[in-house]
């Protein structure tokens, strides 16, 4: 999957794992294709890795529901925030698939998610450039942080800039949600990956996936978590 993501980050043709033959494009439509090959390559025979077909399944099940979500959660359809969103979405999914594996950000997707959501949450959604230069200043710089404390063993350079990405998409506060949440994830799982001696003490574990988690749980429950907790320091 790393040559194939890298591949599309690249606008080159996706190819085999295996023999690295370029794949025609009946070999690359979703689901049906690995349906259709039975999970090998049609020149080598070798199995295509499973998680292609698990990332395509779990990428169409969250665009259905960002496209639900927008026709029938909220009062009026907007078309630029549902294409922000399907924009956003693809990035993370990205994100977390590409990290959860390889433990690694990929640099110019991050910046162009980055730029291109503080344009469209600006430009045409009318959100606060205060707000956005703020989210970011504060996430990216929270991560930064802690990057120069431990000298890059607590956190990579792309969280970092993930964490950037992060504010102009979401602003402040509600990036605050996206961390909180990343953080808790990443703790609950740390410690059952702990428990089941999946991983030992010390071990890298990919804090990208978390961070898109949480990302993407702000994007829809934000202002309502943030609402929630500002009823709460009403007396």
């Amino acid at each position: 999957m790393r040559e194939n993501i890298r591949t599309f980050l690249t606008h080159s043709r996706s190819m085999c794992v295996h023999c690295h033959r370029q794949l025609l494009w009946i070999e690359n439509v979703p689901l049906f294709s690995y349906i259709f090959l039975k999970g090998k390559c049609r020149t080598c025979h070798k199995k295509i890795p499973v998680h292609y077909f698990l990332v395509e399944l779990f990428t169409a099940i969250v665009l259905t529901f960002i496209a639900w979500y927008h026709v029938n959660y909220l009062s009026a359809f907007n078309l630029s925030a549902w294409l922000r969103d399907v924009f956003f979405i693809t990035i993370l999914i990205v994100v977390f698939a590409y990290d959860a594996m390889y433990q690694e950000i990929n640099t110019g997707l991050v910046w162009v998610g980055a730029v291109v959501g503080f344009f469209i949450n600006w430009f045409y959604l009318g959100y606060s450039a205060q707000s956005l230069l703020l989210g970011a200043l504060i996430a990216g710089g929270f991560f930064a942080l802690q990057y120069i404390i431990s000298k890059g063993k607590w956190i990579g350079g792309g969280d970092v800039r993930l964490g950037v990405m992060m504010g102009v998409w979401l602003g402040w506060p509600n990036v605050l949600v996206a961390l909180f949440f990343a953080y808790l994830i990443g703790a609950v799982i740390g410690v059952v990956l702990l428990l089941t001696k999946k991983v030992q003490k010390g071990a890298a574990i990919p804090f990208g996936t978390f961070l898109a988690v949480g990302t993407f749980f702000a994007i829809y429950h934000g202002n309502e978590i943030i609402q929630w907790y500002l009823s709460l320091t009403k007396f």
